[in-house]
């Protein structure tokens, strides 16, 4: 999980999201984590997604493994051991989510409200130098494989 969380950092930190960037990381991990232990049959590996909206970031995980995902119930938790308790985690700590199909497999994902980043006054430090230009881009898709297990 060490290469997901650093993948998504930096990513946030490329993208300027900071408020919800603890939510954000803890929610890669659980679902990186539950691809690992429950959606990816040996040799196989799982995808990990980050996608830039205006108002929102979204999470996905692809796998190939059968199965739903499921938050248990509230008179399962006491029952569910250290297994379950990472989607009561990404239920409670994003804003939605949710479980679609794909072939082979599904995509976990699930999205955090986020704010723009309000502009920062002009100084004398944030003008840019004489000869340069400043220029604004929309942040690109980001996504990374994961290795395959053996």
């Amino acid at each position: 999980m060490p290469g997901a969380r650093a993948f998504a950092r930096r990513v946030l930190e490329e993208w300027g999201v900071h408020g919800r960037a603890d939510d954000v990381l803890l929610c890669v991990s659980e679902l990186a984590t539950n691809a690992l232990l429950h959606g990816v049959p040996p040799g196989r590996g799982f995808l990990l997604r980050l996608l830039p909206y205006a108002d929102r970031v979204r999470v996905e995980v692809h796998d190939s493994g059968r199965g739903v995902p499921a938050v248990p119930l509230p008179q399962q938790e006491d029952d569910c051991g250290e297994s379950g308790r990472g989607l009561l985690l990404v239920a409670g700590l994003s804003d939605t989510w949710g479980v679609a199909e794909r072939a082979p497999g599904k995509v976990v994902w699930c999205e955090f409200a986020t704010t723009p980043a309000a502009p920062a006054p002009p100084t004398r430090s944030s003008v840019a130098p004489p000869g340069s230009s400043l220029r604004s881009a929309a942040p690109p898709t980001s996504a990374i494989p994961s290795p395959a297990r053996g």
